[in-house]
């Protein structure tokens, strides 16, 4: 068969196809699959491991890995439980990430996800089941260590700017003469967003994608720790003055929210950046961020695109609020060569 390769499998090389446990396999996030597409819905296309955009249609085949997903403007879904009599499934990402649907934004009533079928799985010669997750790579262990000064952008929820804001970011400092770094933490694999800020200038560009993972929803702190040692650990021979880090979703999200209320990994933050969407939701957000010790050095985002939230919100809160023009041309660089002032660095 002529199989498309997603990105997810990157990593790996050969493998043998198992048809027979299709049935019987107690699938996980990770494990890496060959599905036939059935019928075409979103996405219609999916990157792969040259990392074009190749197309879909209906009879192709495809590897993937099975993940689950938060995206609360477009699919929730999960890995099963337990395996499905009719192996059908649904593409919940881009990158190649398999699952069931759970739920999807109501703007999407009309659009349904692609649905493919478990062809077999992709095993290594003893018969084991590929998992993607840290497949072919070297893992560090946390340990509370950065090759440079670090600068996380979070945001009030998905497609609150924090990525634009971020590669802005990245491009002023980049203009003053840094060298800078970029890192997607948390989300499910699609590696659009690393590609846009090196296009922005940065000079070194990761995701948790590049070890393995179709998706960081539903991991454990520990890999997730993990993940962020063993890319910061990629960095070390990069000579960078700041990494720039991207946490996907919203402060409630579940990564998101155990990672902003680790002590431990807030040490190794020196600057938060906060993007919203509206001025409401930044003035909570700043309070909700400062009931858990944590100081915010600016905002931005979506609403960085209307003056007038921009008025309100520097009226009630007594922080830079700064636009994309203002990152990218390196206006807020000042914010950044201070001594760190993220609350959770002071505490034991």
């Amino acid at each position: 068969m002529k199989l498309k390769k997603s990105i997810v499998s990157k990593n790996v090389g050969d493998f043998s196809l198992n048809t027979d446990i299709v049935t019987s396999h107690q699938m996980k996030s990770g494990d890496l699959a060959v599905f036939e597409v059935l019928e075409v819905g979103k996405p219609g296309k999916v990157q792969m491991t040259d990392g074009r955009n190749r197309t879909i249609f209906s009879g192709d085949f495809l590897m993937a890995a099975f993940g689950d997903r938060y995206a609360t403007s477009q699919f929730e879904g999960y890995v099963p439980e337990v395996p499905r009599t009719d192996a059908e499934y649904q593409m919940l990402g881009g990158g190649g990430v398999v699952g069931r649907l759970k739920s999807k934004n109501t703007r999407l009533e009309e659009i349904d996800p692609t649905t493919v079928r478990l062809v077999g799985y992709c095993c290594e010669q003893d018969g084991s089941v590929i998992n993607t997750k840290f497949y072919n790579c070297e893992r560090s262990k946390f340990r509370c260590h950065t090759p440079a000064k670090v600068i996380l952008s979070i945001g009030s929820t998905m497609d609150s700017g924090k990525t634009t804001t971020a590669a802005f970011t990245a491009r002023g400092l980049v203009k003053d003469g840094h060298r800078v770094g970029f890192v997607k933490l948390t989300g499910t694999c699609y590696p659009r967003d690393r590609e846009f800020v090196f296009d922005c200038g940065a000079h070194v560009v990761a995701d948790f994608s590049l070890v393995g993972f179709p998706s960081t929803f539903m991991c454990s702190k520990s890999e997730i720790l993990d993940i962020y040692q063993t890319l910061m650990d990629r960095f070390s021979d990069h000579d960078l003055d700041y990494i720039v880090i991207e946490i996907a979703d919203g402060l409630m999200q579940r990564e998101t929210n155990f990672l902003l209320r680790d002590k431990v990994f807030m040490q190794t933050i020196d600057r938060i950046i906060f993007s919203c969407c509206d001025s409401l939701s930044a003035m909570h957000g700043v309070q909700l961020l400062g009931e858990w010790g944590l100081s915010v050095t600016a905002i931005s985002g979506r609403m960085t695109m209307s003056p007038l939230l921009v008025q309100e919100v520097s009226e009630y809160l007594q922080m830079p609020v700064f636009t994309m023009e203002d990152a990218s041309e390196g206006r807020i660089n000042h914010l950044f060569v201070e001594e760190p002032i993220v609350a959770m660095k002071l505490e034991a």
